[in-house]
């Protein structure tokens, strides 16, 4: 007579395959995902009773000190070239990404005061935002569409997403740099135009227009 099988613990009849197991299938799926992968995604897909986070946990520390690494993004999980390797793939990786000033003044907007709506955007930049830069910007998929504010008229807000995260390598928005590292990079000039504010500090008197800046290369 056979016996019947016993529950684990977890809810399922069967037992979950041992952590290095799950650690392995963890290191195919993100190898193999173009995308960052969340706890949840991975373990939709791992047998029962499979412990995502932990095996997670198990390959980063495994991947440390290695060429690549397994680093969050947002609340997902990507296998990464380390950072001070990246110069290897310097012939095969580096696009320019051009944005027009206006455009780059509103991703600036968005990623320092997220959410925040169209009118708040103008209002910090001092001119009206075109249609067009918004467009440009979720075409890229750097922004997409956040809650609507509970005022009247209900406007819908804007965040920056995991693909703008992923992009310059930040965890979340609260690592962003400061205005003084923004312009010991280059990225915002030392000195505004006669009349203008930093982005953050009030109105940058600039008008909508199509002057092409340099953003960043990727890495």
């Amino acid at each position: 007579m056979t016996d019947a099988p016993q529950e684990d613990g977890s809810g399922t009849l069967f037992e979950a395959p041992p952590l290095a197991e799950q650690e392995r299938m963890v290191e195919a799926v993100l190898f193999a995902s173009a995308e960052p992968v969340t706890i949840a995604d991975l373990e939709a897909r791992m047998p029962h009773g499979s412990n995502a986070a932990q095996a997670v946990d198990l390959l980063r520390k495994r991947y440390e000190g290695r060429g690549v690494r397994v680093v969050q993004v947002g609340e997902a999980w990507a296998i990464r070239t380390a950072p001070d390797l990246g110069f290897l793939m310097q012939k095969e990786t580096v696009e320019t990404r051009k944005l027009s000033r206006a455009a780059i003044e509103t991703l600036a907007i968005v990623a320092y005061h997220q959410p925040c709506t169209r009118a708040e955007i103008e209002e910090i930049r001092g001119v009206s935002v075109s249609r067009g830069t918004i467009d440009q910007l979720l075409e890229i998929e750097w922004i997409r569409l956040g809650r609507r504010r509970m005022t009247p008229g209900r406007p819908v807000t804007f965040v920056v997403t995991p693909q703008f995260l992923d992009h310059f390598g930040l965890e979340n928005a609260r690592d962003l740099p400061g205005l003084k590292e923004l312009r010991a990079a280059g990225l915002l000039e030392n000195r505004p135009p006669p009349g203008a504010m930093p982005i953050g500090e009030g109105a940058s008197g600039e008008d909508e227009d199509d002057e092409q800046t340099e953003l960043f290369e990727d890495e």
